[in-house]
């Protein structure tokens, strides 16, 4: 037959085989506990000091390289910036220096063409002043010769109007007379 035991194994445990509170601070598990959590932190010590952390600091070290590397390539992209826009700088100086340059010379050429022009429409006004004083002074000779025939004209109708008689060369020569002064 089966023996009983009437007795508790422990403090912690009550006749029924539960336990009696919280058997996490029950005095007489904890030298096991303390064991165990022991062991627990050594295998979690070399888990970590073996497998974990080197990987962990590889990363970390492949990734201050990377930053390192970017940043170096950062430095070298932003001088290379500084030396193209100097360069653009100075090419867009040039360009400015060259427009102000040919705008210069075709403001030469355009005024030594200008002068041309003007020196070509000064002889034509010139020649046609020429012409036009010439065809004035024409008209005035022939508007005198016309003068001096309307004039001999009128003193022959004049003369014979008043019932005298006078030859052309009397009339001619009466008419040049007072003409001339």
């Amino acid at each position: 037959m089966a023996t009983e035991t009437t007795g508790t194994a422990s403090a912690c445990v009550g006749p029924d085989g539960s336990a009696i509170g919280m058997p996490q601070l029950c005095v007489d598990w904890m030298p096991n506990q303390i064991f165990w959590l022991l062991i627990a932190l050594v295998a979690i010590y070399f888990v970590l000091s073996r497998i974990a952390l080197p990987r962990i600091a590889t990363v970390l070290a492949e990734r201050q390289g990377t930053i390192t590397n970017d940043l170096a390539a950062a430095e070298d992209l932003k001088q290379k910036a500084v030396e193209a826009e100097e360069a653009y700088n100075k090419a867009l100086a040039d360009a400015r220096a060259q427009a102000q340059e040919i705008i210069a010379r075709n403001k030469a050429e355009m005024q030594v063409e200008l002068e041309k022009a003007i020196a070509k429409a000064d002889a034509e006004i010139a020649a046609k002043a020429a012409e036009s004083e010439k065809a004035i002074s024409d008209i005035r000779a022939s508007a005198v010769e016309s003068v001096e025939a309307v004039a001999k004209d009128t003193a022959g109708a004049i003369v014979a109007a008043l019932g005298g008689q006078a030859d052309d060369a009397t009339v001619a020569a009466a008419v040049d007379a007072q003409i001339k002064g």
